[in-house]
């Protein structure tokens, strides 16, 4: 079950999943909109007959310095990091309660554990990823497990998108010298989730070994 923005990129996801055999059903999800998580969890139930995992991975690094005043990109971290998360939640925990079963993995960033200039906006909204995580894991009970997922440099498209000119290129710099494929966190998560019923791994933090 997958949910993005793009419907071109979604459409070819779904694509390649299916011409392997395999299932695959795409959703156009904004994460700030609360009712495209409702939407996309109730399809979910619908067509698989229940929900199992809702991964919350929607991100953007538009960073930059302070006196830069971009206050659109640190409204849009704060929406779909944090409102994104919430929007989540709101839509997968209802469905868990009456399964008596569930597991929410949530994306944050090394940037949640230390602050580097000029990703205070950034890293706050991440901190508070890893913060309600945390408090969702304490109000979770013994039938939902909880996991925070917290990637370093990693090679995507995202790293340096939106960022002022002089940020996107020294990340993009970092990113080509260390940057770790994606599936690394693909199969942080897959660990997490093959676990037996009763085990909860709480929080994983993947990054490239050359990443201070």
């Amino acid at each position: 079950m997958l949910g993005a923005r793009r419907e071109d990129r979604l459409r070819e996801v779904v694509d390649r999943i299916t011409a392997q055999g395999g299932e695959a059903v795409g959703v156009i999800t904004d994460v700030t909109n609360r009712e495209d998580l409702k939407r996309l969890t109730d399809t979910a139930v619908e067509r698989f007959g229940r929900l199992d995992v809702l991964v919350s991975n929607a991100g953007t690094m538009a960073v930059s310095r302070f006196d830069d005043l971009r206050q659109d990109d640190w409204d849009a971290m704060v929406a779909t990091h944090i409102t994104g998360l919430l929007n989540g939640i709101g839509a997968a925990l209802p469905v868990f309660r009456r399964q008596r079963s569930g597991h929410f993995v949530n994306v944050a960033s090394t940037a949640a554990y230390t602050v580097k200039s000029p990703q205070a906006v950034y890293a706050a909204t991440k901190a508070a990823v890893k913060v309600l995580t945390e408090g969702l894991r304490q109000e979770s009970g013994p039938d939902l497990r909880v996991t925070l997922v917290s990637p370093g440099f990693i090679n995507t498209e995202g790293v340096g998108k939106g960022a002022s000119p002089e940020v996107a290129a020294a990340f993009i710099r970092q990113r080509d010298e260390m940057a770790i494929p994606p599936s690394a966190i693909a199969s942080a998560i897959g660990y997490a989730m093959e676990q037996p019923p009763g085990v909860d791994i709480s929080e994983i933090v993947v990054r490239p070994t050359a990443q201070a």
